[in-house]
């Protein structure tokens, strides 16, 4: 078993952890302190004379992050939840003229960035104009082992910001630390899924939970995460969607069910793409998919101002409005006029025709289904920037989807399409017992041929059909891409506290 090697800076305050322990000073002391104030409350209500009553007894915790020695006083900048405010310690203030160690000793030499500390004192203005407090006492609440990367700041401006996407999604917790601007977009993605909840609160939807664990990966095309039972002695999947069940609770009587789901998928990562990853989906009984479009462009719209004050966003330079109505054109249109091909009526042969044609690599596992699919998402997808229901979907792309009322061969589907990435997918749902069961034996055939990605065939979904399912339409959105598009990020691993990551080989006996 390996020793954790450390640097010279972390050797450095384990020793000044022990000095500290010698003075008789827990570094890890009882949590409770009696923070009465924010350095963000303070910046902002504090007034100087004419209110200054009001803060002549503040008592705020933070880290520091910085700290300039002027021999008998001292600056330092503390930064708590809410940003950073600057304090100003003096030797006489803090200690007894017969004992100065607190600052002589404890201040000046055994601190250091990053430690957490608890302050007392009163705010007063410097004679520069900035907001600071003069503090009276300090307790040292957390020593700091690990330092942090040197950020440099002037006049309020950051230099040397931590950029390292390595560093940052690794350890973030110190990429909040040191890039505390980060913390914005996960607050904006709390008040967006906290919209979108109250969106269908108020419409008198029901929120539940359906298993994570299944024995049946079923509800989307993907290829899942395989793990194993014990008790059972049997393997159990990852979802890779809740769809199946939540049409089951439809069955059992409730109109209008959501679930905010963590779902898993043992595909690929790229900036769109992680292998763990939030879905909305929600089932309404007595609906179909145009009546979808309306409702999913007044969640978006509403989603979009609760987050943002307003329906436009950037997207790198792009702006994008999520006021409704949105565009909608066919799949098979849009491929009309982006790939310049009509390839309705085409069988899988002289869709494998046309692939060659346009240069689309398609391989012998593949059906009808995702050969349009591959089509599609080659010649049309990135033009679609502005919001866009594509709608009408080849029955084959669809195996879960009640087929269209007038179009042969088409199913009732639509994908909404943003900024050329897919933010959603819903369905006029197939409640037909028997057709749902011929859909899934088409999809065992795709597995027979290779297919990783093809639904197994869930027989106690179809048990439930067969108990009566109302006509129902359903939808799932990808809450991450839809974060990335309400914050203006251009990665999904920045809008993910904890992406997935290869795990590291130099972290002792723990990390090996």
């Amino acid at each position: 078993m390996s020793t954790q090697q450390l640097s010279e800076q972390e050797q450095i305050r384990r020793d000044k952890l022990i000095e500290l322990e010698k003075l008789g000073i827990n570094a890890y002391p009882a949590p409770l302190y009696p923070v009465n104030n924010t350095s963000t409350e303070i910046k902002r209500l504090y007034k100087g004379e004419e209110n200054k009553s009001d803060f002549a007894d503040v008592c705020l915790a933070g880290r520091i992050m910085n700290i300039r020695d002027m021999g008998k006083a001292s600056f330092a900048v503390l930064q708590d939840s809410t940003g950073k405010i600057q304090i100003y310690v003096r030797k006489d203030e803090i200690c007894k003229p017969e004992d100065t160690s607190m600052y002589d000793v404890v201040w000046k030499k055994l601190l250091d960035i990053g430690d957490i500390i608890g302050v007392k004192g009163y705010v007063f203005t410097t004679k520069t104009g900035e907001t600071s407090v003069h503090v009276k006492e300090f307790i040292l609440l957390t020593k700091s082992l690990h330092p942090l990367p040197v950020v440099k700041e002037k006049d309020g401006e950051t230099f040397d910001e931590v950029t390292d996407p390595e560093f940052r999604y690794r350890q973030r917790y110190a990429d909040l630390i040191v890039n505390p601007h980060v913390k914005e977009t996960f607050l904006k993605r709390t008040k967006m899924i906290n919209a979108i909840r109250s969106f269908l609160n108020d419409r008198g939807a029901v929120e539940v939970d359906t298993p994570v664990l299944q024995s049946i990966p079923g509800g989307a095309i993907a290829r899942p995460f395989i793990t194993h039972h014990n008790a059972l002695d049997m393997p159990f999947y990852l979802r890779i969607a809740n769809e199946l069940y939540l049409k089951r609770l439809i069955v059992g009587g409730f109109e209008w069910v959501y679930e905010f789901s963590r779902n898993f998928r043992n595909e690929g990562m790229d900036r769109t793409h992680n292998p763990e990853f939030t879905v909305l989906e929600f089932y309404t009984a007595y609906k179909d998919y145009l009546w979808m479009m309306e409702i999913t462009e007044q969640l978006l719209e509403q989603t979009a101002i609760a987050t943002n004050g307003t329906t436009k966003v950037l997207a790198g330079d792009i702006e994008i409005d999520f006021k409704a109505p949105y565009k909608r054109i066919t799949m098979y249109d849009a491929i009309l006029e982006y790939a310049e091909i009509d390839i309705s009526g085409m069988d899988e042969e002289g869709l494998r025709d046309v692939c060659r044609q346009l240069n689309i690599h398609v391989d012998n596992t593949m059906g009808k289904g995702k050969i349009v699919d591959e089509i599609f998402s080659e010649k049309c997808e990135h033009h679609f920037v502005q919001p866009t229901f594509i709608i009408d979907y080849p029955v084959e792309m669809s195996p879960l989807t009640k087929k269209h009322r007038s179009k042969p061969g088409l199913v009732e589907r639509f994908e909404l399409l943003i900024n050329g990435k897919e933010i959603a997918n819903a369905y006029t749902e197939l409640n037909d017992p028997i057709e749902q069961r011929a859909r899934f034996v088409e999809q065992a055939k795709l597995i027979e041929r290779g297919d990783e990605e093809a639904m197994f065939i869930d027989y106690d979904f179809l048990r439930a059909l067969e108990y009566g399912m109302p006509p129902t339409s359903g939808i799932g959105f990808g809450i991450d891409r839809l974060c990335m598009l309400l914050t203006n990020q251009l990665s999904i691993q920045d809008v993910l506290l904890f992406p997935q990551m290869k795990p590291e080989n130099d972290l002792g006996p723990e990390g090996n």
